[in-house]
C-alpha cells in the first residue's frame, strides 16, 4: 500500500485519475489487513489495494459524482459494494474521476479535470469509469470498481487495454451508487486479468 500511495504522489498530477485519494483510509486499512494476515485469515482480496469510481458511497470520505455540485458530499454510510469489499479485507487507496454524474464516454466532463490515458497521455481513458481504469492501467491498484450503464465499464477497459465486466443486471446491488439510468446500471471490476476480474 504503501509502495503504490508512493507511486500515485509522483505519477497521478500528470494523469488525474482521482478525485480523492484516502491515504489515511488505506494505511489503516492495510495495517488491519496485515493483522487479519497474521491471524491467518485466508480471502483472497486482504489487503489487495483498490480504488472505487467516484459515484459510490463511501462512509466518512468525500463522495462527488466528479461534480461542484457534490464537492463536500461527505455520505453516512458505504454503498453495499463497499461493505463487501471492506469485509473481505480490500484496501481503498481513493475515489476516482469519472465524466459528471456518468454523463459521458471520456472523463473529460468532470468538475476535477480531464483524466489522461496512463498508456498515451494524448488519448481518453474513455468513461465515464475513466479514472477507474487509468488508475488500475498506471498500476496504482490491480483492481477498480466501476459503474456501467450503457458501456461505462466495458469502453475504459477497451481503451486501456484491461478486463472489464458488466454483471448481469441486479446481480450486483446498486444500493449507495448513484444511479444515471437504475433500470440498465450495474456496477462492475476492472482489472489487468480475467482471474483478477473472477476473484
Amino acid at each position: 500500500t504503501r509502495a503504490i500511495l508512493d507511486r500515485v504522489q509522483h505519477v497521478e498530477p500528470r494523469l488525474k485519475a482521482y478525485v480523492t485519494v484516502t491515504e489515511d483510509t488505506a494505511l489503516q486499512q492495510a495495517g488491519e489487513a496485515d493483522e487479519a494476515i497474521a491471524r491467518g485469515e485466508v480471502n483472497p482480496l486482504v489487503g489487495v489495494p483498490m480504488q472505487l469510481k467516484d459515484n459510490m458511497s463511501t462512509r466518512g470520505i468525500r463522495t462527488t459524482c466528479s461534480s461542484r455540485m457534490l464537492e463536500n458530499f461527505v455520505p453516512p454510510y458505504d454503498a453495499t459494494v463497499v461493505e463487501h469489499l471492506s469485509a473481505a479485507g480490500a484496501v481503498v487507496i481513493g475515489k476516482t474521476n469519472m465524466d459528471e454524474f456518468a454523463m459521458g464516454s471520456s472523463t473529460e466532463n468532470s468538475a476535477f479535470g480531464i483524466t489522461r490515458n496512463p498508456l498515451d497521455a494524448t488519448r481518453v481513458p474513455g468513461g465515464s469509469s475513466g479514472g477507474s481504469a487509468a488508475a488500475v492501467a498506471a498500476g496504482f491498484a490491480p483492481l477498480a470498481l466501476g459503474s456501467d450503464t450503457g458501456g461505462s465499464v466495458r469502453v475504459p477497459s477497451s481503451l486501456n487495454g484491461l478486463v472489464g465486466i458488466r454483471p448481469s443486471l441486479r446481480l450486483v446491488s446498486l444500493d449507495g451508487i448513484m444511479p444515471l439510468a437504475t433500470w440498465q446500471d450495474t456496477g462492475g471490476p476492472m482489472c489487468r486479468t480475467v482471474e483478477d476480474c473472477a476473484l
